[in-house]
């Protein structure tokens, strides 16, 4: 079973997962999705998402954008970061499990935002 946990706003990806309302976490067995649930977001608190995900299991994280601090912990932490995802989490899965969706590998540097960390 591999968890995936998508950073969410509504049903769409959020543009940085530390400011997001919460993780919707698929769990995936024998190429195709079995489960998914909703995580709350405990608050974005600098390093503790990436543990806080780790003990729920998750392996992969999608997300819109995240810094580089981030992406880092979650790596120390042995959770693949797909960034600069958009869209629906229905289209996002179903192309995270086609082996179609690609990381952009960009990095969130402004943190004075509200949403604007996709580029």
């Amino acid at each position: 079973m591999k968890n995936i946990a998508i950073a969410k706003d509504g049903n769409i990806v959020s543009e940085h997962f530390g400011h997001c309302e919460g993780f919707e976490v698929f769990q995936l067995g024998d190429g195709k999705i079995e489960n998914r649930f909703f995580i709350e977001n405990p608050g974005h608190r600098p390093g503790f998402l990436p543990v806080f995900l780790s003990e729920k299991g998750v392996h992969v994280v999608i997300s819109g954008g995240m810094g580089a601090t981030a992406q880092a912990l979650f790596g120390e932490n042995n959770i693949e970061v797909v960034v600069g995802a958009q869209g629906s989490l229905d289209a996002v899965i179903e192309d995270y499990v086609a082996g179609t969706l690609k990381s952009s590998n960009s990095i969130c540097e402004e943190h004075m935002h509200a949403g604007h960390c996709n580029d």
